[in-house]
């Protein structure tokens, strides 16, 4: 009877704390995916849960605007470009938890002799005049690029679809490398076809992905937002290690949403995200941080000296120092 008494007792103090989990909702800015894997992961393996914390992922996509439902109540966290909080007139009203993409992955992928045929495209200055097609979300690091090296091209609406690139009706479209850069070679197209900018390696190296919050929700809610990171850096450290077993996630969240990926499409995506995640040794920089270094220098990328929240107010102490 004593043995029956103690594991009632026991039953229910975990379903009071399972109770009390705090409820979280995390936006994405795109639609399942590899870039999300350490999220998927920090779910799959129960990390969150470990931190009391009950997580649900929404998917974003072309008409969901992560920063806006956070504002307006409709999620507690959501991932998003540095570049695209830093542009919005808003920016003051966000503060950055942890920085996740910490080098870019943007790119330019023209035609190497150009959409005729005939017109050799190999540097920066031979885009100048070109039409170009740009996602509309994206545009000021492709606008300092242009600045960068005193390019005006002639901007065509990319959309969601590089069809217009593909039927040579543009002599480059923009594409991120984990991405749309790996989606055309599997359409078939040849690197020897192409040539590709690389931001990375081309001076407008932006960090990318961040986890954002209200300030007002790290501020009464900073064991929760603390908790959240912990995870989440956890998952990513468990994609790391754990890729075959990443992917699988992955692909169920792939297929269950039925979406239009494959699985080497999610492999070279989770490969490519995680160099953006975790450092080689001589990067400067360390999981999870942004440091007032970089995030000076991604403010004077944009051209926003001057309008910019100050450093320690939008960056919090933990994204300040990262993985430690």
């Amino acid at each position: 009877m004593k043995r029956i008494l103690t594991g009632i007792f026991f039953f229910l103090l975990s379903a009071a704390g399972s109770a009390a989990a705090e409820p979280v909702r995390l936006v994405l800015q795109w639609q399942h995916q590899s870039q999300f894997a350490g999220y998927y992961m920090a779910l799959e393996k129960g990390f969150y849960r470990a931190e009391n914390l009950d997580v649900t992922l929404i998917p974003g996509g072309a008409h969901v605007d992560p920063l806006r439902m956070i504002r307006d109540g409709q999620a507690d966290f959501c991932t998003t470009m540095l570049s695209s909080v830093l542009g919005r007139h808003d920016r003051n009203e966000f503060v950055l938890l942890q920085q996740v993409l910490n080098r870019s992955n943007l790119t330019l992928v023209a035609w190497k002799k150009g959409r005729h045929g005939i017109d050799s495209i190999a540097a920066p200055s031979d885009l100048d005049q070109r039409r170009i097609t740009l996602w509309d979300g994206f545009r000021p690091p492709y606008e300092a690029f242009f600045r960068r090296y005193g390019i005006d091209p002639v901007i065509i609406p990319q959309y969601y679809s590089f069809s217009l690139f593909l039927h040579r009706g543009a002599d480059a479209c923009c594409a991120m490398r984990y991405n749309e850069y790996h989606s055309l070679i599997q359409h078939g197209l040849r690197d020897e076809e192409l040539t590709v900018f690389d931001f990375h390696e081309l001076g407008v190296d932006l960090p990318e992905d961040g986890l954002f919050a209200v300030a007002e929700t790290w501020r009464r809610r900073l064991s929760v937002c603390d908790a959240f990171v912990r995870a989440s850096m956890k998952g990513w450290q468990y994609a790391r290690d754990h890729r075959r077993e990443t992917l699988d996630v992955v692909m169920r969240y792939v297929e269950e949403a039925r979406l239009p990926a494959n699985r080497p499409h999610m492999e070279w995506m989770l490969d490519t995200i995680l160099q953006a995640v975790f450092p080689a040794t001589d990067a400067g920089w360390i999981p999870g941080q942004l440091t007032e270094e970089r995030y000076r220098k991604a403010v004077s990328i944009l051209g926003l000296e001057g309008s910019e929240p100050a450093y320690g107010d939008f960056v919090t102490p933990g994204a300040q120092r990262g993985l430690h």
